[in-house]
């Protein structure tokens, strides 16, 4: 718009994932808000997106579903400005949101040099762990530390990254890690390795995985990736499902140079917000990703 202004228009919105309409407004507003952070901006405005059946659903889970999306939006410091809504059959909800960077400083996928750290800011398990819960077999006390992941905001993790100079970042969604790693590794023409033994999990997710509970998602990820993604021998197989895991409000990779890594991650931690190292960008072909286990 100006030299010092740049806008960010982004949106998204999803089918229930847990039963809690509250909270399922709650992620979902949380999932829709996290690619302005992904580009290090602050969200300015969002408008609420809803399909719902009003001629036969409940509206006062409507409008709880709207309360807690409404709750996230006040959290990010944006205004919530209106919206549209659909007649439809399956509840759907997420936002158009509006945010603002400085050119300078707004992060893309683009920007990750050979050397470069990775940082994975969530852990990873929140599509086995709601695949299972639609069958009444993830275990609460699992379904509740992924809903609060899921529903926390990016915004600390950005404020950090910027802190730190981190030189690229993507959200990870429901592309899964591998999915959206990749994109960065094409987008920034670099190979990257990650270590699947760093990868953070959530809790039960490594059992629930191994036990079956993978969405659809993950093959489909699977079908998009595999042909760029190479795993060593050792890595189990249950890490590579994972891999491919398609998340919900996931955390954001960050690649920043390893001479500021200690910075990024004394940053984040400063901000609550936990993190690991799970890779780099090294030597190798462009738009290319190895998966090694060092456990």
């Amino acid at each position: 718009m100006t030299e010092d202004v740049a806008l960010i228009q982004t949106v998204d919105f999803f089918t229930p994932v847990v039963d809690d309409p509250y909270l399922y407004g709650q992620i979902a507003a949380a999932n829709s808000l996290s690619d302005v952070y992904a580009m290090g901006g602050q969200p300015l405005t969002a408008l609420n997106i809803i399909c719902y059946p009003t001629g036969c659903g409940d509206l006062e889970t409507l409008e709880r579903i709207l309360l807690g999306g409404a709750e996230k939006v006040r959290e990010a410091g944006a205004l919530l400005v209106g919206g549209h809504s659909v007649e439809d059959k399956e509840p759907k909800f997420g936002l158009a949101v509006t945010g603002i960077v400085h050119p300078a400083r707004l992060i893309t996928n683009r920007g990750a040099r050979e050397g470069d750290r990775l940082v994975l800011t969530k852990r990873l398990g929140t599509g086995v762990i709601s695949t299972a819960l639609k069958a009444d077999l993830a275990p609460p006390e699992t379904v509740a530390e992924a809903c609060q992941e899921m529903a926390a905001l990016n915004k600390d993790a950005a404020a950090a990254m910027q802190e730190a100079g981190a030189t690229a970042c993507t959200d990870i969604t429901g592309f899964g890690l591998l999915g959206h790693a990749l994109e960065l590794a094409r987008a920034s023409q670099v190979h990257l390795t990650i270590d699947a033994a760093a990868v953070p999990l959530l809790p039960a997710a490594r059992e629930l995985a191994a036990s079956g509970f993978l969405p659809a998602g993950a093959y489909s990820n699977r079908d998009y990736a595999a042909p760029c993604v190479s795993f060593d021998r050792d890595v189990p197989q249950v890490l590579q499902d994972l891999l491919y895991d398609p998340q919900t409000s996931g955390g954001l990779l960050i690649a920043a140079p390893s001479e500021r890594i200690n910075l990024l991650l004394k940053t984040l931690r400063e901000r609550g917000v936990a993190a690991a190292v799970i890779g780099s960008v090294a030597a190798g072909q462009p738009g290319t990703i190895r998966v090694v286990y060092r456990g």
